[in-house]
């Protein structure tokens, strides 16, 4: 009888103090040790925001909901608009704008719509493990998603990059639902850069605000270059490793859902949960606002802290009352406003004469901080992991084996450019022609992944 109390009374301990640590948990003690962000490089998060909002705007010449300080875009570079309609369910409208201002040619794409029903066939199109793509896994319908956005767009993208001086940035933004569709459709531009007349790694950007998880660990770090992710506080979807389709069936029981997916990871160690390589993950770099303290009212200056994870990716659900409020693009776009300027405001440049070392510093850092995480995630032995050397050998190979067919290829590559039209005649036949390179047909028409390096071939229902 009393081992049977004092085992009770041994559970009921543990029970207590694995509820008081999850209670007390808060979204700022994920990002702790992280460094802070410069107003430089998180200076187009706000902007990117304001787009995503812009397509929620029936009338931008006439805005009825914007942000405070207005959506700060001229209605006149706005080069196209695409409503649930015109998509037919097949991605989230979405918009595409110029912006001379800052050299920059702008893909947003808005969030998941809780009334739509194509956008919950978009979401739950995917099993764990279902799509392997690049040396990975990523979410099935959201890549299926992103190539027929790029089918219908890659064209329009090409031409408008040419038609201003090939100079400027190329910049895809989403929020929720959106920024799965951006991050996968970044990845697919990155590795075919030459279908848009050539443009350079390094003016590719993706903002992915309030990211879903769409990608295995090794994909997210790989890319953390070009694709950034941007959590406020306590956001709950970067957190939660169910996958997408489970959350959003449960999304009027959230709360309860939240609370046993803490209680099930709990009991998983942290080097399983790496070893599994259909885990999936928010992309790329990630920028997480801080702005509530533990036992403190009301919200505090934001502060915004940056890293590229390997371990301790935003893996500890939090129970709070601002999980979901977190999540609008809103509430980002608001307190990203608000960092921005309060680095502006603490920034030495705002003193002294702009110091161009520290530029350097800060570019190199950032360029090193990619690299360090890449040989973590080799020395963790995350499945399919690559180091930057290995990468880099790879791209040269490929480079050396483009020059020497050049000479011949270059009147192919310029008739190419002259023939680029706004029609989405000729962007159809190139990104056919990319589906046919990663995908066989089988004899039941569905589509399957070709093997590459370590994958094997997996069904895609076409």
């Amino acid at each position: 009888m009393s081992l049977t109390c004092g085992v009770e009374c041994v559970f009921i301990l543990g029970f207590s103090r694995w509820l008081w640590k999850r209670c007390t948990y808060i979204g700022s003690y994920d990002s702790a040790s992280w460094p802070s962000a410069t107003a430089d490089e998180f200076e187009p998060v706000p902007r990117a925001c304001r787009l995503i909002l812009a397509i929620y705007e029936p009338d931008l010449r006439n805005p009825r909901y914007q942000p405070a300080g207005g959506f700060r875009l001229n209605p006149d570079w706005v080069v196209k608009r695409v409503s649930y309609e015109q998509t037919g369910g097949n991605t989230p409208p979405y918009l595409i704008y110029t912006d001379h201002d800052h050299r920059e040619i702008v893909l947003a794409v808005r969030g998941l719509n809780l009334i739509v029903e194509s956008d919950y066939k978009l979401l739950l199109d995917n099993r764990l493990g279902m799509q392997k793509f690049d040396g990975g896994y990523c979410h099935h319908g959201l890549l299926k998603s992103a190539f027929w956005l790029l089918k219908q767009e890659s064209e329009t993208l090409k031409q408008l990059w040419i038609d201003n001086g090939s100079d400027y940035k190329m910049v895809f933004a989403g929020h929720s639902l959106g920024s799965g569709v951006v991050s996968l459709l970044t990845i697919v531009v990155v590795n075919h850069r030459d279908r848009f007349g050539g443009i350079p790694r390094e003016k590719i950007q993706c903002y992915a605000i309030a990211p879903a998880r769409c990608m295995s660990l090794n994909l997210a770090v790989k890319y953390a270059d070009v694709i950034h992710s941007v959590v406020l506080q306590d956001d709950f979807l970067p957190r939660t490793p169910t996958p997408l389709e489970d959350i959003f069936k449960s999304i009027f029981c959230l709360p309860c859902l939240l609370f046993l997916v803490c209680l099930r990871d709990t009991f998983i160690p942290e080097g399983r949960k790496l070893r599994d390589p259909r885990r999936l993950y928010a992309p790329g770099r990630m920028y997480h606002i801080v702005e509530r303290k533990f036992c403190r009212c009301g919200r505090f200056p934001p502060e915004v802290r940056t890293a590229i994870p390997v371990d301790g990716r935003f893996e500890h659900i939090v129970l709070s009352c601002n999980a979901t409020s977190d999540h609008g693009i809103i509430w980002i776009e608001r307190e990203a406003e608000k960092a921005l300027n309060v680095m502006k405001d603490s920034s030495p440049e705002t003193v002294t004469a702009p110091p161009t070392v520290q530029k350097m510093q800060r570019l190199q850092t950032i360029e090193k901080e990619h690299k360090d995480a890449l040989e973590r995630a080799v020395s963790l032995n995350v499945p399919h992991a690559v180091e930057k050397a290995e990468d880099e050998a790879c791209a040269k190979e490929e480079g050396e084996g483009e020059g020497e067919g050049e000479a011949s290829n270059k009147n192919d590559e310029s008739k190419y450019v002259r023939s680029s039209k706004p029609e989405s005649s000729a962007g159809n036949l190139n990104w056919d022609e990319v589906v046919e390179e990663l995908f066989s047909k089988s004899d039941s028409r569905d589509l399957r992944l070709k093997n590459h390096k370590s994958t094997t071939e997996t069904s895609v229902p076409k």
